[in-house]
């Protein structure tokens, strides 16, 4: 029989619920001392949520410190010879091969700058007569080009006549120091007719004709083609006017443009073959003689200077051809260059052990040579290292390299956590079908009786 609480006395309600307070209390304290013995395993493998960074095992914090330790950490898989073949590996040995390339590079005949000449004066004056009176023409060394009328160049002759007839007074005199002093003035005179392009043989003739003349013949310092003329009869001239520019055409250079991977391969000296759109089927040969220091840095090319013997003169500057340079980099050790795999920080080769076993090694690559990278470090000839299926290896081992992480860090004890908890969740969802179920059974039940 039930008493209601509002009968009870305010004693005996005080007392019902001291009464309740150390029954709980005395469970949570009991619940207390033997949980640690229950889940020993569980609170030693996962720490507490409010752990801090600093108190992480050393272990676990370099795992973490950054991308390029995690990347280095790869783990060397082992792959049954069933398997191999279901992925499609395939395996070469390490050796020295003898490689070669060619460059190919778009080429443009310019003038050799080291034979162009410019006539230019040094005194005013006009021309009066013209010899080499077109651009193109062919001139010889010595080659007279124009005579030229000059009143200082006139007063200079005068003043260089006087001075020898000085001298020559001088050789009576008994005094030694007039005698220097003519020598000095006569040295000085023919100095400045030199250097108002008079040459000795003119002044040869001035002494021998004894009156000077009036106007002075300039000739060509060289042999070549006159590519570019200024100079036209009765036309005033001063010394900041370039009157011809003459190129001696025997030699040419040609501009190449190669791209910038392609650099380490080309060297002063190297022999080229270059071809022309003008003469189809035909090759002219020279050398590679200067590599420019700087880039190109929208077309990302590097431009080199050839030099060609032009005896013919068939090439013509600006004209536009394909230069070709043969590069034997001799017997190297290479590897082919799908059995590479570059992250961008550095590049790893797969080498084959006993026992089906995939070492994931880092390599020093040098430059690449048609379909093969120059080894530099990392592996030695005679090695295996493969070749195809690199990509599923490296899956692999970044796999189990992470697995081995999770088991330093404890992750191992979390992952086991979790499965209890999924194997409780389980184990409620069956119990909670099971009710449903008998919830059922009994609404059954109790249509029928209805």
């Amino acid at each position: 029989m039930k008493i209601p609480l509002h009968s009870l006395s305010r004693v005996h309600c005080v007392a019902i619920a001291v009464g309740m307070i150390l029954i709980v209390g005395g469970g949570w304290w009991i619940n207390k001392k033997l949980s640690p013995q229950a889940q020993p395993a569980l609170l030693e493998v996962s720490p507490p949520a409010s752990q801090t960074m600093k108190e992480m095992p050393a272990m676990a914090m370099k795992a973490m410190s950054g991308p390029t330790e995690m990347e280095s950490a790869q783990a060397s898989p082992v792959v049954s010879p069933l398997r191999q073949q279901m992925i499609g590996i395939q395996t070469a040995l390490v050796k020295k091969r003898p490689l070669s390339t060619t460059v190919r590079a778009v080429s443009r005949v310019t003038y050799n700058e080291q034979r162009i000449a410019h006539v230019n004066l040094r005194i005013s004056g006009w021309i009066e007569e013209l010899y080499v009176d077109f651009a193109g023409k062919l001139v010889q060394q010595g080659q007279p080009l124009f005579t030229l009328y000059s009143p200082e160049l006139v007063a200079t002759q005068e003043e260089y006549l006087l001075a020898l007839q000085a001298f020559d007074d001088s050789q009576l005199s008994p005094l030694p120091d007039v005698h220097h002093q003519a020598q000095q003035i006569l040295d000085a005179a023919r100095d400045r007719l030199r250097l108002w392009t008079f040459t000795d043989a003119q002044i040869e003739k001035l002494e021998f004709r004894e009156t000077p003349t009036r106007s002075v013949t300039i000739y060509s310092p060289m042999k070549g083609y006159v590519i570019d003329k200024t100079a036209f009869q009765g036309m005033f001239v001063k010394p900041e006017m370039t009157m011809y520019t003459i190129a001696d055409l025997s030699t040419i250079w040609v501009q190449a443009e190669i791209y910038e991977y392609e650099l380490p391969f080309i060297q002063v000296g190297q022999s080229a073959m270059l071809t022309l759109e003008a003469f189809p089927g035909e090759t002219f040969s020279g050398r590679v003689t200067y590599v420019y220091p700087y880039l190109n840095k929208e077309a990302r090319t590097v431009q080199v200077r050839l030099e060609f013997p032009n005896p013919h003169i068939r090439l013509k500057p600006d004209m536009y051809g394909t230069t070709v340079i043969e590069i034997d980099r001799g017997p190297r050790l290479a590897v082919p260059d799908q059995a590479v795999l570059d992250s961008g920080l550095r590049q790893i080769v797969y080498v084959t052990h006993e026992q089906g076993m995939f070492e994931p090694r880092e390599v020093t690559l040098g430059a690449k040579v048609g379909s093969f990278f120059e080894v530099a470090h990392g592996l030695k000839e005679g090695e295996r290292i493969v070749t195809s299926g690199t990509f599923l290896l490296d899956s692999e081992s970044r796999l189990m390299s992470t697995s081995n992480m999770m088991g330093a860090l404890g992750m191992g004890g979390v992952k086991m956590e979790q499965a209890q908890m999924g194997e409780m969740d389980m184990g409620s969802m069956e119990m909670s079908g099971m009710n449903e179920k008998k919830s059922m059974k009994s609404e059954e039940g109790k249509d029928s009786n209805d």
